[in-house]
């Protein structure tokens, strides 16, 4: 057969060959049918037979990670997972509704679980909607267990197979056996799924994105998954087999020169200093990126302290896993985001009232500064976590001044407050903001008094300005990085910060691209924060370049016409400086 190629998003780096195998999930078959009142009780046991059972099985791949390949990460993910089959929110709704309709547990758990899967999915954030993949995931294991139905597909595969499927749950890929299992491709998917994370943490060769991949592949084709470019290849010629063997090499020759990076900064060749910062989701992540060799912590993102519970975390268990981070950072800093989500929608579906539009709607500083009771215990935590002298407060989704004025008010009055009670903080904490809406950005400079220093948030900062929700697929072609509008945008926040004698930093995805670290580095910005796999790439190529190429470029950049001729420029700047990373 002719060779084909494939193009998607390489979300864990490397090179696999091997035999295709197509995985599918069938759909359950769920039964429907009245139970008397008498055998509710024995409906409410088998549920909680079922959850036990679901736990069972992933303490057993919790143990499978911790002796095979010795990470943290996908343990700490499947502590998620077994965090939702002990959720009250999903378990009381089960029960109550067996009482009332008297159904049975099959079809009512059922139900709830995709109402409480639809709950994540509307969130405004990227992130959030991901971890709908988590309890969808969770959600089906139990649904097996009810069913007594085996799950054995994944298992007992030959060396060298790549596994192609529409979409692989977390514990689907901590379950794949790295001997045997070579890499794999999915047809949905980002690189800041928990299935991404996963691969990642295992070594596993990744590619997601590849929309309806899984339809035109069969099991024993013969193929080349690259993780770095996001390509499989179905069919490789003998040209192709040559080439990626000589690629081979040259990316192995050029890992050891990035590995060989981790203890130099991110300076340019005259002298100018960068700060590469890591972004993290939890503590357990922090040792991760500090070994890609990041300068601190530029983004802690404190959301997931509160999925997957009735209640909102308590102040002592938010400044645990604050000092957490800043102890294993120190002496560099730790950057933590206040909460950045609508807390009413960590509960049951029953009681998340539906926005008509959540990409603008309650959430982040909005819903902290209505709900100023949990927006304090929050700030207490942090304050608490600071007395280690290194962390910095962000305030996620700032609008303008006024919500900052807001913001600060409370801070100091919660210092106060400590203060009072003889409770020791930083009294000089850095407090920023962070600029990922048009309006902020738009009025930097009436913002840049009040705080410390920007953040800029590029991926909604992107998103707002073009009106582009970049994971639906019919637009997400618009979504531009170098349109001439969010590059004004990110000129006027550098200028407005620097103005006012602030720094600013970026830790979107932009930041972690190597290709516009010039662009980047010549507008001004102070500080990059991007996830661990990026750092080392970012390093290099500003460690290769002087700072007046990267401004000349970024002035240059100014006076295109469309991002198209920008991204020219980047290729032909990279192609210069390091052509070694741009293949």
């Amino acid at each position: 057969m002719a060779e084909r190629s494939f193009q998607g998003i390489g979300v864990s780096p490397g090179v696999s060959r091997g035999k295709i195998y197509v995985y599918s999930i069938a759909e359950e078959v769920v039964p429907e049918y009245d139970v008397t009142v008498a055998d509710v009780a024995k409906e409410v046991a088998r549920f909680e037979a079922a959850l036990m059972k679901t736990r069972e099985q992933l303490h057993e791949l919790q143990d499978r990670i911790a002796s095979g390949i010795g990470s943290s990460s996908p343990s700490t993910i499947l502590d998620v997972h077994l965090s939702i089959t002990e959720d009250p929110a999903l378990i009381d709704s089960v029960i109550n509704r067996l009482q009332q309709e008297q159904k049975n547990v099959e079809f009512v758990f059922n139900d709830v679980a995709r109402k409480y899967v639809a709950t994540l999915s509307e969130l405004q954030d990227e992130l959030f909607r991901e971890r709908a993949a988590d309890v969808q995931d969770v959600t089906r294991r139990i649904m097996r267990n009810l069913l007594g139905h085996d799950h054995r597909a994944l298992t007992n595969l030959p060396p060298d197979t790549i596994v192609v499927a529409h979409e692989l749950s977390p514990s689907d890929t901590t379950s794949l056996d790295r001997h045997h299992v070579s890499g794999f491709a999915t047809d949905v998917g980002s690189h800041t799924s928990h299935t991404a994370i996963v691969a990642r943490s295992m070594n596993l060769p990744a590619v997601v994105g590849l929309r309806n991949l899984s339809k035109f592949v069969h099991d024993g084709q013969p193929a080349i998954l690259d993780g770095y470019s996001g390509t499989l290849i179905v069919e490789p010629s003998e040209q192709t087999l040559f080439i990626y063997g000589q690629l081979e090499v040259k990316r192995h020759s050029v890992q050891e020169r990035l590995d060989a990076l981790h203890d130099l900064p991110a300076q340019t060749l005259d002298g100018h200093r960068m700060i590469l910062s890591g972004n993290i989701e939890l503590p357990s992540d922090t040792p991760v990126v500090l070994a890609a060799g990041a300068e601190g912590i530029g983004l802690f993102r404190t959301e997931f302290l509160y999925l997957n519970r009735p209640e909102f975390p308590t102040e002592d268990e938010q400044c645990e896993q604050y000092l957490e981070v800043a102890r294993l950072v120190k002496p560099n800093a730790v950057i933590i985001r206040t909460l950045d989500i609508g807390g009413d929608k960590f509960r049951s579906e029953d009681t998340t009232p539906q926005e008509v539009n959540p990409f603008l709607g309650f959430r982040a500083i909005r819903f902290c500064l209505a709900n100023v009771d949990i927006f304090e215990a929050q700030l207490r935590a942090i304050l608490r976590a600071s007395a280690e002298g290194n962390v910095k407060i962000m305030y996620p989704m700032i609008s303008g001044v006024a919500e900052v004025v807001q913001a600060n008010d409370i801070l100091r009055q919660v210092m106060h407050d400590l203060k009072k009670e003889g409770v020791a903080f930083d009294e000089h904490i850095q407090v920023g903001a962070m600029i990922e809406i048009p309006s902020a950005a738009l009025t930097a400079e009436m913002i840049a008094p009040e705080v410390d220093f920007f953040s800029i948030g590029s991926n909604d900062l992107i998103q707002y300005t073009m009106a582009v929700d970049r994971v639906n697929e019919k637009v997400a072609n618009l979504y531009e990085p170098t349109h001439p509008a969010i590059l004004r945008l990110i000129r006027s926040v550098v200028e407005a910060a620097h103005n006012n004698e602030i720094w600013v930093g970026v830790c979107g995805e932009m930041a972690g691209e190597p290709l516009f670290a010039p662009l980047l580095l010549g507008m001004g910005i102070d500080e990059l924060s991007a996830a661990a796999s990026s750092l080392p790439r970012v390093k290099e190529v500003i460690r290769r370049l002087t700072l007046r190429e990267a401004q000349e470029l970024a002035a240059a950049s100014l006076h295109t016409n469309s991002g198209r001729e920008v991204l020219a420029m980047l290729n032909a700047l990279l192609q210069r400086v390091d052509p070694d990373l741009l293949g």
